[in-house]
């Protein structure tokens, strides 16, 4: 059963946080979830309009750049008809209104994790609510976490149950949705690579300005929103003035392109060629993903206030401007953006434009940052350094490695494509698969958790399914022509990731497959003279239950313990963040005199984990508050309970059978007992009014607490397995290619532990073993 403790901190948390509909989010918003079920923040409005303004430096660089090379892009071969201007405008304004601005700003947004959005943050929403995740390491506990907050609209369950039953017993939906999860990942990346180009005659500029963009990454997007924005809030006031005056002066009758008629007349009239076209004209809503991959920067009402208030009319009349300018000048199709602008402004726009395009890749560069660092916590990605740039704003990450590869291929692409055409070709198919993905995604989340009407959700699919499916089918006619680069980038990305999660759970279920049994811990102990050693070990194991198979090998080789010995499990959550006094969950190993220890230290997948010392003090806090209060609460239970064998489910497959009297962490239902509690960090101990502390008791947990205080001060030694993966003798040709070959390269090119955890090396000790999966 759940502890008292636990008992008694979730009702506190009710109490303070109404059924955990609030959440204190450590960006500074108070996040609620809405009685739509819906996260809606309530920041202030000073707060809101000062992110708002951050949002047009960061996300806004793609999507408002894009009049650049649009009607350049769609009009390849020329204008043969004036009048294919007012269908190729209303598809412009139509798809600007309906993906960016009705599905992403107003719909998709909404669908964040707890304030943190990207396709990653889907997943781990989906995640929360049903077992889709391939490493079975969820405990029941887990849902007792605050934020995790399994808040459901009151609606009908049987859709919503019969859902979460087919995703938790199908194998094959699991796998597809963390291949779409992925895919979609990878996409967005390789969108932050395709900085477009101005010229031919400008390669060299670019290049200078794009190794500058990546030299102030590291300042974190914090200051470089700031310094962004207002040389494209001066772009966006630019380009809506020279629009202005190209409507005015040229043909105000283009405003007839939002009668939505012009489009059926563009394709009657254009068939085949009006479908190509289409791969040009979805360039106007490139860089749409990263308002919903960057989230965590901001907030849903900054973006929503930006895009609606600044961008959407800034680029909405740039469009118009040029198709009034080029109904006049059909000539110019192929460079309209400057040819449109008026004498005087001509320098002062292009000096502007250059400057612009090239922050353009600003909004990918944070999008891939954030996506990286949240597909790193959840197994998905290897280890890489991950740089907290904000105090203030936890979603603002820096990642040297991925920022300096970034900007080689970015210089590379450049270098290669060096026409804006191309590089439209490639941004197309970023752009299209990842909405698709989204929408699928979306809908699982509409199914699974908002519980939204069929009749809605069904709409939801078949418009935007539709739009998005048809501008993928036209790009992907231009996979020749630039096309290929995402395609192959996005390929790399994906096998990388695949690989890495793949002997990521086959490494898990190893391990779990190989638990160190009570009966076997006893016979360890009888063949070898084990003695114990001064000072702390924490020995490090993914496993959040039982004894790794690691120990016994190092107590073979090595046949000592520390005076105290606590295992450690980093575990990350499907949620944002974890609050710290919720972070660490202790058990005991074997009797109350072995002084050994399981810790599972929760974070969520944007939470930083902190510095070997600083670590250490928390976790050692943390365990003296469990032995003062889980010294109690096993005092009260013995009392009441009479010791029983119990049958405990590890997992669906892997079930033992212990005595709960001297046990090997059993990993119990909340319904049944266990020494399990979660302390209260910070807080004083208060007895329960079931049962007092004796003057015996009270010693037996002073001494306890001392003795490993005093064993702190001695040392401490973090034990890590340095295991080598190994496809099995019977494994197939291209297991053994993924596993020998493609995970090793991965491993020993990428941090490891200790780097990951900054653990000093003269405090590290590092166990070999050899796993065959």
């Amino acid at each position: 059963m759940a502890l008292e403790t636990d008992k008694r901190n979730s009702r506190e948390a009710k109490k303070v946080g109404g059924n955990f509909q609030r959440h204190d989010s450590l960006y500074g918003d108070a996040e609620r979830v809405s009685d739509t079920g819906y996260v809606v923040s309530e920041d202030s409005w000073a707060r809101t309009l000062h992110l708002a303004f951050q949002c047009i430096g960061v996300i806004y660089g793609d999507i408002g750049t894009s009049p650049l090379y649009v009607y350049a892009s769609t009009f390849t071969s020329g204008i043969s008809n004036v009048d294919d201007l007012y269908g190729v405008l209303s598809l412009i304004l139509y798809s600007l209104i309906l993906l960016p601005m009705i599905k992403y700003v107003f719909i998709v947004l909404y669908a964040n994790d707890n304030g943190d959005g990207g396709t990653f943050a889907l997943y781990s929403l989906i995640s929360r609510y049903a077992k889709v995740s391939l490493i079975p390491n969820q405990q029941a506990e887990d849902a007792m976490v605050s934020n995790y907050a399994l808040e459901t609209v009151s609606a009908p369950m049987k859709r919503a149950q019969w859902t979460k039953e087919m995703l938790e017993s199908s194998k094959a939906a699991k796998l597809a949705i963390f291949l779409l999860t992925v895919l979609g990942t990878s996409m967005v990346i390789s969108d932050g690579v395709l900085t477009p180009a101005i010229s031919d005659q400008m390669v060299w500029i670019s290049v200078a300005i794009l190794v500058v963009l990546f030299a102030v990454q590291r300042f974190g997007t914090d200051k470089v929103g700031y310094s962004f924005a207002p040389i494209i809030l001066l772009w966006f006031m630019f380009i809506a003035g020279i629009g202005i005056y190209n409507l005015v002066e040229y043909d105000i009758g283009v405003l007839r392109a939002f009668y939505p008629k012009y489009i059926v007349d563009y394709f009657r009239r254009n068939g085949r060629d009006a479908w190509v076209s289409l791969g040009g004209i979805l360039l106007c809503f490139t860089g749409t993903e990263a308002m919903f991959a960057d989230l965590g920067h901001f907030n849903i009402r900054s973006i929503q206030l930006s895009f609606s208030f600044i961008l959407f009319p800034a680029v909405s009349l740039a469009y118009i401007g040029q198709a009034a300018f080029l109904r006049k000048h059909p000539e110019h199709v192929h460079d309209t953006f400057y040819k449109s602008i008026p004498g005087p402004m001509f320098w002062p726009t292009f000096i502007v434009a250059v400057s612009a395009a090239i922050i353009a890749s600003q909004a990918m560069i944070s999008g891939s940052f954030a996506i990286i660092s949240q597909s790193q916590t959840l197994g998905c990605f290897p280890r890489v350094k991950v740089l907290h740039t904000s105090k203030l704003y936890e979603g603002q990450v820096y990642i040297p490695e991925v920022n300096f590869v970034l900007g080689l291929l970015c210089v590379v692409v450049t270098l290669a494509f060096k026409t804006t055409t191309n590089i439209g070709n490639a941004y197309g198919i970023c752009v299209t698969a990842v909405m698709v993905i989204t929408t699928i995604l979306l809908a699982v989340v509409m199914l699974l958790i908002w519980r939204v009407s069929i009749w809605l959700i069904i709409p939801f699919c078949l418009v935007f399914g539709s739009i998005e499916t048809v501008y993928l089918s036209s790009v992907l006619y231009k996979f020749k022509q630039g096309g290929y680069l995402p395609i192959v980038s996005a390929t790399v990305l994906v096998t990388i990731m695949g690989v890495w999660h793949y002997v990521h759970v086959k490494k898990y279920w190893y391990e779990l497959e190989h638990i160190v049994t009570n009966q076997e811990m006893q016979e360890l102990a009888q063949a070898h003279d084990i003695k114990r050693t001064s000072g702390v070990g924490f020995l490090y194991t993914e496993l959040v239950q039982g004894v790794p198979p690691i120990f016994p090998h190092l107590i073979e080789k090595m046949p000592f313990v520390h005076s105290v010995l606590v295992f450690v499990s980093v575990k990350h959550l499907p949620i944002p963040r974890v609050e710290v006094a919720e972070r660490f969950r202790f058990r005991r190993v074997e009797s109350r005199i072995s002084k050994m220890f399981r810790c599972v230290a929760r974070y969520g997948y944007i939470d930083t984990v902190e510095g070997a010392k600083e670590f250490s003090a928390s976790l050692v806090e943390g365990l003296q508050s469990y032995i003062e209060e889980g010294h109690f609460m096993t005092t009260v239970e013995i009392e009441d309970t009479e010791p029983e064998t119990t049958t405990t489910s590890i997992t669906e497959s892997h079930t033992r059978t212990r005595s709960s009297t001297v046990h090997i962490e059993e990993a119990l239902r909340p319904s049944e007992t266990t020494e399990l509690t979660q302390p209260r960090m910070g807080s004083s101990y208060s007895a329960h009014s079931s049962g007092r502390i004796s003057d015996e008791q009270s010693r037996a947990i002073a001494e306890e607490k001392q003795f490993v205080q005093r064993e702190l001060q001695k040392g401490v030694v973090y034990i890590l397995g340095e295991t080598e993966i190994w496809a099995g003798p019977n494994s197939s040709f291209l297991k053994k290619i993924v596993v020998d070959y493609m995970y090793s390269f991965l491993r020993k090119n990428f941090r490891q532990g200790e780097k990951a955890f900054a653990i000093p090396r003269q405090q590290v000790l590092k166990v070999g073993m050899v796993y065959e999966i």
